[in-house]
């Protein structure tokens, strides 16, 4: 039985609504969204019953919405970090249309990141000097 107020749908990690951020500073990635709540990963804790404000960027801009943790568990666990998911329900309804018409899954690609990686060299941290000699 379904029992969510709106369909869920995938959010891809190149569209702006990957990417939230509570008004804390803290930043989330949201995995799938709805008009009324999204499943988000975070490295902060987060409890079942907190109450929040999540900046999140829609297709209509960019809107700070008031939501409730409804559900939370470590979906990560690492020697020295910790990644949770958490479930969001918004206080009211939210634009998730990924544009205003539905891209499929393949169609998105995301770029590679811009820029040119350092050159292979010092890889523990300290600096290499080259000396020159004068003639």
């Amino acid at each position: 039985m379904e029992r969510r107020r709106s369909a869920r749908r995938g959010v891809t990690p190149c569209e702006p609504l990957s990417f939230a951020r509570l008004r804390t500073g803290s930043e989330l990635r949201l995995i799938d969204a709805s008009t009324w709540g999204a499943l988000a990963e975070t490295r902060e804790r987060l409890l079942p019953g907190r109450h929040l404000d999540v900046h999140v960027v829609s297709s209509a801009g960019r809107a700070l919405v008031r939501a409730r943790v409804t559900r939370a568990y470590v979906s990560r666990l690492e020697a020295d970090e910790i990644d949770y998911r958490a479930g969001l329900a918004f206080d009211r309804a939210v634009d998730v249309d990924p544009g205003g018409y539905p891209v499929p899954p393949t169609a998105t690609v995301c770029s590679a990141p811009a820029g040119i990686g350092y050159p292979g060299g010092a890889a523990s941290g300290e600096i290499d000097f080259i000396e020159r000699l004068s003639a």
